[in-house]
């Protein structure tokens, strides 16, 4: 008998309002995540305090813990401290350090995980990867999915609008991630999650061609969901593949090349989209693309984040070192260096056009 169907994994609860803060208590209990109470939650050092205020009478069983930062060792250190107690969930309440590091602990110690995201950085929030820091540099580690996402627009607002700009690059990158997998299918014959590269596309789509600002809920409403959507994208495609092609490989080459002056990960990505789509001679999507990263106040050139078009050049070079065995339009057209220089300068043109 054929399979008709297949069980996607998915958070049984995904709250995106203003207000839903309030809620998290009560969602808890209705979805029987935790009727007790018994949570530990997993905050910043900073404004997680504040925070915590704010919850402390709506969550009186819970046990509140600091996390240093986003390393493999902090995550580890708060899987630890919770061994100690008798919980029904996890929840990461803050931004993607504080949320790994709560994923990569709860997977640890068997809890669920409830990420309570404040604010829309990068898709990660809703994916089975924890990113963490570590002594080799960086290193993604695979996590269940979590179990509930709240976000709440109202805190979302209250965050700097450079985490938005993030989330808004990142989501973009998705078009170009997409294609990468669609030209590894034709040409390497790869297998390709038709399911998760649509979701992943529609979510980046749905940024690209949204007509408001980030200072809109209509528009944090469509970044946040589509974040959200992009994560469970790469739990159905079980991979981070309908997120991350030339775009993450120029991110990561920017992270490790230049550590002490790299740029967000939206406005890497974003850029990196944007060059992608230019180097598969997308030249229309690609100038779109970057029009729209503009708009919300996000870099297209180098030269925007303070890097020299050499030194993007050495980025573009190194990039497909950061994923071995991935095969995106970097690796189909192998430029040279001087290849490479031609053809940012040509980008240049074009989206200065």
């Amino acid at each position: 008998m054929p399979v008709l169907t297949r069980l996607i994994p998915a958070p049984i609860v995904v709250d995106i309002r203003a207000g839903a803060l309030a809620d998290l208590a009560s969602v808890l209990a209705d979805q029987r995540i935790s009727s007790s109470g018994k949570l530990a939650v997993a905050i910043s050092a900073g404004s997680g305090q504040a925070l915590r205020e704010r919850l402390s009478s709506s969550l009186p069983s819970a046990s509140w813990f600091e996390v240093g930062g986003g390393s493999l060792g902090d995550a580890i250190k708060l899987a630890e401290a919770m061994k100690s107690g008798r919980y029904d969930a996890v929840v990461g309440l803050g931004g993607g350090k504080i949320i790994d590091c709560a994923k990569f602990a709860a997977a640890r110690v068997g809890l669920p995980l409830v990420a309570v995201a404040t604010n829309l950085s990068h898709d990660g929030l809703c994916s089975p990867v924890a990113t963490l820091d570590n002594d080799a540099g960086r290193g993604s580690y695979g996590v269940p999915n979590p179990i509930a996402v709240l976000i709440d627009l109202d805190i979302i607002r209250e965050a700097p609008a450079r985490f938005v700009r993030s989330g808004i690059g990142d989501a973009l990158s998705n078009i170009s991630a997409v294609a990468d997998w669609e030209l590894a299918h034709e040409v390497k014959g790869e297998d390709i999650d038709g399911l998760a590269a649509a979701m992943a596309r529609q979510a980046g789509e749905a940024v690209l061609r949204h007509p408001g600002g980030i200072g809109d809920d209509s528009f944090l409403q469509v970044l946040a969901e589509g974040l959200v959507i992009t994560g469970i994208s790469m739990s159905v495609a079980g991979d981070s593949r309908p997120a991350s092609g030339a775009c993450h490989e120029i991110n990561h080459a920017f992270d490790l090349l230049f550590p002490q002056r790299a740029a967000s990960h939206g406005e890497q990505c974003g850029l990196g989209a944007a060059f992608a789509m230019h180097l598969r001679g997308a030249r229309e999507e690609s100038v779109q693309m970057a029009r729209t990263l503009r708009s919300h106040g996000l870099p297209v050139l180098a030269e925007e984040i303070g890097f020299t078009a050499d030194e993007f050049v050495s980025v573009v070079d190194f990039a497909p070192q950061t994923r071995p065995g991935r095969y995106t339009i970097l690796e189909h057209l192998n430029l040279s260096v001087d290849g490479i220089r031609d053809a940012y300068a040509e980008y240049v043109k074009a989206v200065e056009a």
